[in-house]
C-alpha cells in the first residue's frame, strides 16, 4: 500500500535514477528501525544448498550490483539476500541510457554491462554488514578480459568472496557482456566448470569451509542445450542451478515504447518461458541438482508455479519495481 503511493514519483525519474533513489530511501529507514515494523519477516524455512534459509523467497542479484544496502534490504523479509554481479576490476558499465521500464508489460528492459566497483569494494561492504542471513554473491568477468581468458576472472572473483559467501553464483547468463553466453556450451562450459569446482576444492580446504557454486542461465536456450548443460552440471557436482536471467526475446513488448530497445527483458513477459526452462532442469536434473526459480514473478500465484515447476527457492526483482516489497510476503504465504 505504502510503495503504491510512492511508485508514481519514482516512475517520474529515469529508471537509473529512481533506482538510487529507492535504495538511499530503503537504507534511510532501515537506519530508522520502520522497516521490520512494516515487512515483517515471514520464518518459513528452507533447506537447500547444504544451508537453511529462512524462507524460500530471496533477492535476485542485480539490485545491489556492490552489497552496500545488504541490511536494509533484508530487513524488507527476503529469506536470502543476492548481490552483484561483481567483476575483478571495477568498471562503469555500457553508455546511458541503459535501463528502460515498460510498465504496460510490468517489464524492464536492461544492458547495464556489469556496472560495478569492482570485487574488492564489495568485500569491503559484506564486511561492513552485520547480515548473519544467507548471502550470495553473483560473479562475472570484467567486459574487456576476452572469452577465452573469463576463467581467470571468475577465479580472481572466486578467491576472493569465498569467506564471505553464503553461496557463490557464477553468471555466465547475461546478455549485455559480449560473448559471455557461448560460455554455457561445449567445451567452454566443461572447461569452465572444472576450473572453478578445482579451485572451489581447494578454498574448502584453506577455509575450512565448504561454500557451494551455482550456475545462473540463460532462458534462451534450446532442449538440447538444456540437456547439455545438466550432464555438465552433474559431471562436475555443482551445487546448484538458477533459472533463468534476461531473455532476448521481445514476444510480447514488440510494440510497446522502448520495446525494440538493445538489452535483457525482464518481468512478466519472461515468465512463461523461464519457467518452461524451469522444468525442462527439473526433469534432466530429477532433483540431484537444487533450482532457484527467477524470471517475470509479480505475484504469490506466480512465485508457486516456479516452485510447482520444480524450484526449492524463488529469487524476485523487477516484480519488485512493480510491486513493491509487499510482494515478498505475499509469495512466501502463496508458497507455504
Amino acid at each position: 500500500m505504502l510503495y503504491a503511493l510512492t511508485r508514481p514519483a519514482l516512475f517520474a525519474l529515469d529508471p537509473e535514477s529512481a533506482h538510487h533513489v529507492t535504495l538511499s530511501s530503503i537504507g534511510c529507514a532501515a537506519r530508522l528501525g520502520v522497516l521490520p515494523l512494516l515487512f515483517p519477516k515471514i520464518s518459513q524455512p528452507v533447506q537447500c544448498l547444504g544451508l537453511t534459509f529462512d524462507n524460500p523467497v530471496g533477492l535476485a542479484a542485480g539490485l545491489d550490483k556492490n552489497g552496500e544496502y545488504i541490511d536494509a534490504l533484508a530487513a524488507l523479509g527476503f529469506g536470502s539476500i543476492e548481490i552483484g554481479t561483481i567483476t575483478p576490476r571495477a568498471q562503469a558499465g555500457n553508455p546511458k541510457p541503459r535501463l528502460f521500464r515498460l510498465p504496460q508489460a510490468n517489464a524492464i528492459i536492461n544492458r547495464m554491462g556489469f556496472n560495478n566497483h569492482g570485487v574488492d569494494a564489495l568485500v569491503e561492504n559484506v564486511k561492513k554488514s552485520k547480515f548473519k542471513g544467507i548471502l550470495g554473491i553473483n560473479i562475472g568477468k570484467n567486459f574487456d578480459t576476452p572469452v577465452e581468458q573469463a576463467a581467470d576472472d571468475y577465479l580472481k572473483c572466486l578467491d576472493k568472496v569465498y569467506a564471505h559467501a553464503s553461496y557463490i553464483t557464477v553468471n555466465i547468463s547475461s546478455p549485455n557482456t559480449q560473448g559471455l553466453r557461448s560460455l554455457q556450451s561445449g567445451d567452454a562450459l566443461s572447461a569452465l566448470l572444472e576450473t572453478l569446482k578445482n579451485r572451489q576444492s581447494q578454498l574448502h580446504t584453506q577455509h575450512n569451509r565448504y561454500v557451494p557454486l551455482v550456475l545462473k542461465v540463460a532462458p534462451d536456450l534450446e532442449s538440447s542445450d538444456v540437456e547439455f548443460i545438466s550432464k555438465q552440471l552433474l559431471n562436475f557436482g555443482i551445487d546448484g542451478l538458477i533459472t533463468t536471467n534476461t531473455t532476448l526475446a521481445r514476444v510480447g513488448v514488440e510494440s510497446l515504447p522502448f520495446g525494440a530497445e538493445a538489452g535483457g527483458l525482464s518481468g512478466q513477459p519472461v515468465f512463461e518461458r523461464s519457467t518452461t526452462i524451469l522444468k525442462q532442469f527439473a526433469e534432466q536434473l530429477d532433483g540431484k541438482i537444487p533450482l532457484i526459480g527467477v524470471g517475470g514473478i509479480c505475484s504469490g500465484s506466480d512465485a508457486k508455479a516456479k516452485i510447482d515447476a520444480g524450484a526449492s527457492l524463488v529469487q524476485i526483482y523487477s516484480g519488485l519495481i512493480y510491486r513493491g516489497p509487499d510482494l515478498i510476503n505475499e509469495s512466501v504465504r502463496a508458497i507455504a
